[in-house]
């Protein structure tokens, strides 16, 4: 059996970028509403093919440390964000793949008062919250077609995530 053993690094605009946006606030922003207002602009793009944008809330457990990873999900049809709705911690896994997830790229992640906006097709790993149920903005793709793809990896490969 084969195992891998994932720690996070820090997640940013640069190491991310490969798999989706980071959403935070960076860079100058526009003043708008009398100057009552700072706008910081495109910080995502939303892909939704022939679908509709729509907005969600997903209440996230927290997860039990260290745990195995067992599978990866993607978005064929359009991408999806994810924004806490507050400053905790949490855990983006990712990785590459064509036709199967990738095992061998897992990245795993912790944001802190980020949101990511995965690509059309990028594998992650369903929302990983930490030490307390959290809540989530989600901006997703609805419409024609099926926009999920679940794989389990190999149960000979044993994932581990832990701090």
């Amino acid at each position: 059996m084969t195992e891998l053993v994932l720690k996070p690094v820090a997640l940013t605009a640069e190491a991310f970028a490969p798999f989706g946006d980071v959403i935070e606030v960076t860079g100058k922003p526009v003043m708008i509403n009398e100057g009552t207002t700072e706008r910081y602009h495109r910080l995502g793009d939303v892909e939704v093919g022939e679908g509709l944008a729509i907005m969600n809330i997903f209440r996230a457990q927290p997860r039990t440390l260290p745990m195995n990873v067992t599978m990866m999900e993607r978005h064929p049809l359009g991408s999806q964000a994810f924004l806490p709705c507050n400053d905790k911690p949490y855990l983006v896994l990712v990785c590459e793949g064509e036709k199967a997830p990738d095992p061998t790229t897992l990245k795993l992640f912790v944001a802190k008062g980020q949101g990511v906006n995965y690509k059309k097709n990028c594998w992650h790993h369903p929302l990983l919250a930490l030490d307390e149920v959290s809540d989530f903005w989600i901006v997703d793709r609805a419409g024609p077609g099926n926009n999920l793809e679940e794989t389990d990896f190999d149960k000979s490969f044993t994932i581990e995530v832990s701090l």
